[in-house]
């Protein structure tokens, strides 16, 4: 498939998926009571993979887990149309999805990611001056300090309501301060209580979440390393031989 047309962070916004949740929880007569609140985000020195695991990736397959696979639809080149995890990791997902409350359920946007298509989101986010660093992970090749999504840890994901994806006050791939962890902590509404009630839930299954992305939860990688005290166990991954 043909990439895109046009550079920069504004390429990310398609397709866009998800309905806006203080909209869609109105609509459809959800009402969530209020959600612990969300601690402190931490952003720690991460350390290197030193002792990488062999845990296989898996495809996402799940009846609470709808896989949007958007860089696929959107037609990025080094993109494919399956979306693949570590087994743990897509395991603890898998609990994550089954411990929501009925009506809600989990939204892919992305997962393991080969070493080509970070280059070209790199290189798209990047082309225009003006994006702050960290946004998206630099496509190194270096097996210690590897991209999160190119390690099958990590997944980009939201709620779903009745099966619609909902956009927790922004939308995926938001590259403005809306999109940090935190930012919704003092706007009451369904949005605030959705995004802590998405953090929760990851957290109990074990992921954390990166602070400038409310939606890029990881596991088993550097920065969950670094955010739990434990050591991290997933390298790059590669996609199983056929």
């Amino acid at each position: 498939m043909s990439g895109p047309p046009g550079v920069g962070p504004e390429r990310f916004l398609l397709p866009c998926y998800t309905q806006p949740a203080d909209e869609a929880t109105s609509r459809a007569g959800l009402v969530l009571g209020p959600q612990p609140a969300l601690p402190a985000m931490q952003d720690p020195v991460y350390p290197p993979v030193l002792r990488p695991s062999s845990e296989p990736l898996v495809p996402l397959s799940h009846r609470r887990i709808r896989v949007l696979s958007n860089y696929w639809h959107a037609g990025w080149d080094a993109a494919l149309p399956t979306t693949w995890l570590r087994a743990e990791a897509f395991d603890r997902l898998s609990h994550a999805a089954e411990r929501l409350p009925n009506r809600l359920g989990l939204a892919i946007f992305d997962a393991w990611r080969p070493l080509a298509l970070q280059a070209e989101l790199y290189d798209a986010a990047y082309h225009e001056p003006g994006l702050p660093d960290g946004f998206v992970a630099e496509p190194t090749p270096d097996a210690t300090v590897p991209p999160p999504h190119l390690t099958g840890g990590t997944v980009d994901l939201t709620l779903t309501l009745d099966g619609t994806p909902l956009a927790l006050g922004t939308g995926f791939d938001d590259f403005t301060a809306a999109a940090f962890t935190e930012s919704l902590e003092q706007v009451p509404g369904s949005s605030r209580e959705l995004r802590r009630l998405l953090y929760h839930t990851m957290r109990g299954a074990g992921f954390v979440v990166l602070h400038c992305e409310w939606w890029h939860f990881e596991f088993g990688t550097r920065r969950w390393a670094a955010i739990t005290g434990n050591e991290p166990h997933y390298g790059p991954a590669k996609l199983p031989d056929r």
